[in-house]
């Protein structure tokens, strides 16, 4: 098999890379080791800032967003006695879009066929080779059968585990920046309509607390806990008693209890992995980089990634421009530092840290009141919010 981009990962910005290469006329094919009804099944995050938006707009595949997505003004931050809003549209004229990221990726996938978007699902055993140089080669199985796909160009979009990222590591390359945070996200989805038309991030002195959705009658709310803790230990009673609490007074009376679809507890950390390309090898996403969900950037990060490497890629294919694919890890890595120094901030704003005493407490009060009374404080929060400029 030959191609000119070979893509490793079809999650959703593997599949965006993808449909927005085929639609400059670049050949690609995009290996995925698991089935698309694994892939679909993923329960991720479901706010998107403009570029991921755009980016689905561009490809004109933004009608069952358009229909079904949720356009935010704003969001809130709690302090455990009042709601502080963040009015966006206000402040930065821009809005935000709730909208599955499950949803995004099956809009990508079910166009894949009509748009000639190759996909090989259930590509096992994905190995890189020769990325320093001129002619790298991906080889893979599938149904007991070896193949190897020839390509001028091979992007990583396989998240924190796939191999792309092990195989710049592999050549003694790149530098890891990484913050492990002592306490994961512990999720509940339930078919019941949200306590709040807008986001609700809490801060409480039993923890943090985040009331979300993905729809007007899907509910997502989340309350931090300890590494140590097991999900099984949580009964849906139980959670749904800490967030009445931790939400606050504004929040609780409108909480709709019901059954959970799913729960689970998601590991925090903050993850950069520099440069994101070396030789014929560009990474995007969770390949090269983890936010803590706290600012709602892992998805959003990725596709503005995708924007970089898509731009970048059509240029060296179109116009033989190689400076394009030279610039492309710094002018990606400029903006993830930026939306990392956000999703820190906000996570260390509104979580209660063990090591944490009564200064750090004190400092966390007087920020909540400084950005409850500074509308510079709030055009800040809300810029970041609704996603930089790429």
């Amino acid at each position: 098999m030959k191609t000119q981009v070979c893509i490793i990962g079809a999650g959703p910005a593997g599949l965006l890379l993808g449909h927005l290469l085929r639609a400059e006329g670049v050949e690609c094919i995009v290996l995925e080791r698991r089935t698309p009804e694994y892939v679909l099944g993923r329960i991720r995050a479901g706010v998107l800032e403009q570029v991921t938006v755009g980016l689905m707009e561009r490809l004109g595949l933004d009608a069952r967003m358009k229909e079904e997505g949720l356009p935010h003004d704003g969001f809130n931050l709690a302090d455990g006695e009042r709601l502080i809003r963040i009015d966006c549209a206000e402040l930065t004229g821009r809005q935000v879009m709730v909208y599955g990221q499950t949803e995004i990726t099956r809009d990508l996938m079910e166009a894949c066929d009509e748009r000639g978007l190759e996909v090989v699902y259930e590509a096992q055993d994905v190995a890189l080779h020769g990325i320093d140089g001129d002619a790298p080669h991906v080889t893979f199985s599938k149904g007991g059968t070896s193949n190897t796909i020839d390509a001028r160009i091979v992007v990583g979009c396989d998240g924190f585990h796939g191999p792309s990222r092990q195989a710049i590591i592999g050549t003694g390359g790149g530098r890891e920046f990484e913050r492990v945070y002592p306490f994961g996200w512990l999720g509940i989805l339930a078919d019941v309509p949200p306590c709040n038309h807008e986001l609700i991030y809490a801060n409480h002195a039993r923890g943090f607390a985040l009331a979300s959705m993905r729809s007007a009658t899907r509910s997502r709310y989340y309350i931090d806990v300890p590494t140590s803790e097991n999900v099984e230990d949580w009964s849906d009673d139980r959670i749904w008693d800490e967030l009445a609490t931790r939400l606050g007074p504004d929040a609780a009376p409108h909480i709709t209890r019901g059954p959970s679809i799913e729960k689970s507890i998601a590991p925090l950390r903050s993850y950069v992995f520099a440069p994101m390309r070396l030789g014929a090898l560009m990474l995007c996403g969770d390949s090269a980089h983890i936010v803590p969900p706290t600012g709602a950037k892992g998805l959003n990060l990725a596709a503005s990634d995708v924007y970089y490497a898509a731009e970048a890629l059509t240029a060296f294919f179109q116009r033989s421009d190689n400076d394009a694919i030279a610039a492309y890890s710094d002018t990606a890595l400029a903006r993830v530092w930026k939306a990392e120094r956000f999703s820190w901030s906000l996570t260390r704003l509104m979580h209660r840290f063990p090591e944490d005493g009564a200064f750090e407490r004190a400092m966390q009060v007087a920020e909540l009141d400084y950005i409850a009374n500074s509308r510079a404080a709030q055009t800040s929060i809300a810029e970041n919010y609704v996603g930089l400029p790429v």
